[in-house]
């Protein structure tokens, strides 16, 4: 508050004259002179800007004094005075911010919050002589930017359903102060929330689509500015769960999935803060998680699958079930088959099993069949099929990519029926066969009798009926007829019941003894076949696999084979028996077994020792005609007496063309006997007369004349190393080396009839022409040439 004397003071120090523009009033303080006019210019500035006020459009003043008034004070504060020259700013003017004067103009920098008020401008002038006083009324609005807003949530995490406000806070601004909202999802853009404009945003009630940040935004005259993101977090949840799978399948149910396939279950229940998860299978819980896998789908994984979903801030709980139902094919393929039946045919195509039924149709020549699931049946006319007509049945599942076929060719049978017929163990019955293979379908076979009647029921490929076996069947014919779709008219087989038949090869047969006997008979007819035996000659069965019978079967034919015949044993007549169920027949075979002839007798010629008694050498010669296949040398200790050892096989096995052996393995000390059988096949002949073996016969004349020509050779070998050394060593022996040097001599010694004989030859040195024989050395080597012949 400025004093009473205070104004007139100022004035006093700046104007040096007593002047006062304001009067003081009753209670002492200042006040106007002059009330300020009822409008007033306004003037507006921003907090901490500038405002230049300016004091009217006089000249330049004497004097200038600037007060100001606060809005609803009627007091005038000063601020400012200057005469020109000098100037003043009141201390306490710092609260309308940075005070100046420029001229008479006053000018606020930074401008203050308390500078909001009426400013007065009172100016002194002199004009023609006079002073007189002007007075300037401004009014000066101070305008305040709003401050940052901030978003204030009631709730920051409400629950759905209920209320919440959001509250834009501006902590200063100048009135008036507009606000508009936004809001952005936590995936979406931001969006502006048309026709809200107040501080207020109340959700009432609050959903999840409020879920989000949510920014304000103040403006005024002077600014305007956005708050930061307030996230409101909505609490809801969990919504009833949304079950999905993969690979997707459905059914009436729910879900289905091929066997083997993996299966991915995935369960979805909106709810903030996210659901936790439970899978249920039948009741029994299977996994926890939002995503159920299964590897490897099987039967065992049917069932009713449930997804529990639990908000665990709410604790709420909410579920969903599905059926799932596991599809598996079934097993292998479709199996095709025809039905032959009256005119007609019946296709069938089956195919069980499978999760669901497969769905089976059939297609031919003529156009596409009925369908049906698991089992489909055609019944298709024959009549103007071609041979080798194709009829396909498709089976689809849908746990298969592909569809699955079975096809059938129809085709008749080849050439005709075959029949034949068999007897019963004991011939109680005759059972009439027929057949006729291949074909599709399979011929229908039935049996008719003579009076093409039937006999029992038809079946396919193969027809059986057995008749009781009667005398009166021989002779009577049946008839085997069938019949195919393909084939027009029916084939038929026929057969005639006879007795057997047989015959024999050789009424007669003859063969040597210990020979092979061979006895044959065949079947000549017979219906139903027979059966063929050999008795033998005391009427019993000849029985196979005996080491003296053998029976050959071939065919129609039995074949006895007698090893070894015996007469004593194998000669006699044989019959062979065909015998059926409706009779029998037999023929005979006389076997005669011939011996053989006697072997021829034998003699020995000679027998005599060798190598010391350890060796004989025995010689015989035969006697007359026989059939020779061998013989026999037998021998034993010569005793004189009866005591003489048994006979003993000395050589065996000697071929008929032989007349000689040697034997060895003699004792010296024993005196053998020794004696030659012949042998004809399994006959010996008579034994040779016994000899015992002789010595062989004396001669000295080889000896002799061995040990002679043995000394002759010694003898003329000593007198040839004689002369050798003689001519060598002449000095040793002079007379004769003057005989042997001179000379080449040639000395021969003959001797007379088996004597040795030797010749040797004496080669003297060579002589040197000139040279005296007397000096010549002595050591002169000497040539000697020595030839012995030895004659025996």
């Amino acid at each position: 508050m400025v004093g009473e004397r205070a104004p007139c003071g100022l004035l006093r120090l700046l104007l040096l004259a007593p002047l006062c523009l304001l009067h003081p009033g009753a209670s002492g303080h200042p006040h106007l002179t002059s009330r300020a006019p009822e409008e007033a210019p306004s003037i507006q500035g921003v907090r901490g800007g500038s405002v230049e006020l300016a004091c009217g459009s006089q000249p330049a003043p004497l004097v200038v004094f600037w007060s100001f008034t606060p809005l609803g004070s009627l007091i005038p504060r000063p601020v400012a005075v200057t005469n020109g020259a000098e100037s003043k700013v009141e201390a306490e003017a710092s609260a309308l911010g940075v005070v100046s004067l420029w001229n008479s103009s006053l000018v606020l920098r930074e401008l203050q919050e308390g500078a909001r008020g009426h400013f007065l401008c009172q100016a002194l002038h002199a004009a023609g002589g006079q002073l007189h006083t002007t007075y300037t009324h401004l009014t000066l609005a101070v305008l305040v930017p709003v401050s940052k807003p901030q978003v204030w949530l009631s709730d920051p995490s409400p629950v759905e359903g209920t209320s919440m406000v959001a509250t834009c806070a501006v902590r200063e601004g100048t009135e008036p102060v507009t606000f508009a909202w936004q809001h952005q999802a936590p995936r979406g853009p931001r969006e502006a929330l048309l026709g809200i404009t107040n501080r207020l945003l109340q959700l009432d009630p609050v959903n999840r689509t409020h879920l989000g940040w949510y920014m304000c935004s103040a403006h005024n005259a002077v600014n305007q500015l956005s708050s930061d993101g307030a996230f409101l977090d909505v609490i809801y949840g969990p919504d009833n769960p949304v079950i999905t799978m993969e690979p997707l399948g459905f059914t009436e149910e729910g879900f289905w999935a091929s066997e083997r396939e993996e299966v991915t279950l995935s369960c979805l229940a909106a709810s903030n803060p996210p659901s936790h998860y439970v899978w249920l299978r039948d009741h029994t819980q299977v996994h926890t998680g939002p995503t159920y896998i299964i590897t490897s789908a099987s039967h065992a994984h049917t069932g009713l699958y449930t997804c529990l979903a639990r908000n665990s801030h709410l604790d709420t709980r909410t579920q969903t079930s599905v059926q799932l139902t596991i599809y598996y094919p079934p097993k292998g393929q479709p199996s095709c088959a025809v039905l032959p039946t009256f005119g007609a045919l019946a296709l069938v195509c089956t195919w069980p099993g499978g999760l669901p039924a497969a769905q089976l149709q059939w297609e031919g020549p003529q156009g596409t069949g009925p369908a049906a699931l698991s089992n489909v049946t055609w019944n298709h006319a024959a009549a103007q099929l071609p041979n080798s007509s194709v009829f396909t049945c498709t089976g689809q599942h849908p746990a298969l990519a592909r569809p699955t076929l079975c096809r059938i060719t129809l085709w008749e049978p080849l050439r005709s029926p075959t029949c034949w017929t068999t007897a019963t163990v004991g011939d109680q019955f005759i059972m009439l066969s027929c057949e006729w293979p291949g074909g599709e379908p399979p011929a229908m076979l039935s049996w008719l009798d003579g009076q093409k009647q039937p006999l029992g029921s038809s079946s396919s490929s193969l027809a059986v009926h057995l008749l009781q076996t009667q005398g009166d069947l021989a002779g009577r014919q049946f008839t085997c007829r069938g019949t195919h779709p393909l084939r027009v008219p029916d084939a038929l087989c026929r057969l005639q019941l006879e007795a057997p038949q047989l015959a024999v090869a050789t009424p007669r047969v003859s063969v040597l003894e210990g020979e092979e006997a061979w006895l044959g008979c065949a079947l000549l007819g017979g219906t139903p076949p027979a059966q063929l035996l050999w008795l033998g000659p005391q009427r019993q069965q000849v029985e196979p696999g005996t080491s003296e019978f053998m029976l050959h079967p071939e065919g129609a034919q039995l074949h006895l084979r007698i090893r070894e015949a015996n007469p004593a044993r194998h000669r006699g007549i044989y019959q062979c028996v065909a015998q059926n169920a409706l009779g029998n027949s037999s023929q005979s075979v006389l076997l005669e077994v011939l011996r053989y002839p006697a072997p021829p007798n034998v003699t020995i010629s000679r027998l005599t020792y060798r190598r010391q008694r350890r060796e004989v050498q025995v010689q015989w010669a035969v006697q007359g005609p026989g059939n020779l296949t061998g013989f026999l040398v037998q021998r034993r200790a010569s005793v004189p007496g009866p005591g003489a050892g048994a006979w003993e096989t000395a050589a065996g096995d000697i071929e008929p063309e032989s007349r000689g052996r040697r034997l060895g393995g003699l004792d010296p000390g024993v005196l053998y006997a020794f004696r030659v059988l012949a042998l004809n096949h399994h006959t010996a002949g008579h034994p040779s007369e016994v000899k015992i073996p002789a010595d062989p016969p004396f001669s000295a004349y080889p000896a002799v004349l061995g040990a002679a020509g043995t000394g002759m050779v010694v003898a003329t070998v000593a007198s040839l190393l004689v002369f050798q050394y003689a001519a060598r060593h002449p000095e040793t022996f002079p007379r004769l080396g003057r005989l042997l040097v001179p000379m080449e001599q040639s000395r021969q010694y003959r001797g007379s009839g088996n004597s040795p004989e030797a010749t040797i030859g004496i080669e003297p040195p060579p002589i040197t022409p000139g040279s005296d024989p007397a000096q010549e050395s002595t050591e002169a080597p000497v040539n000697v040439t020595i030839t012995v012949t030895t004659t025996p």
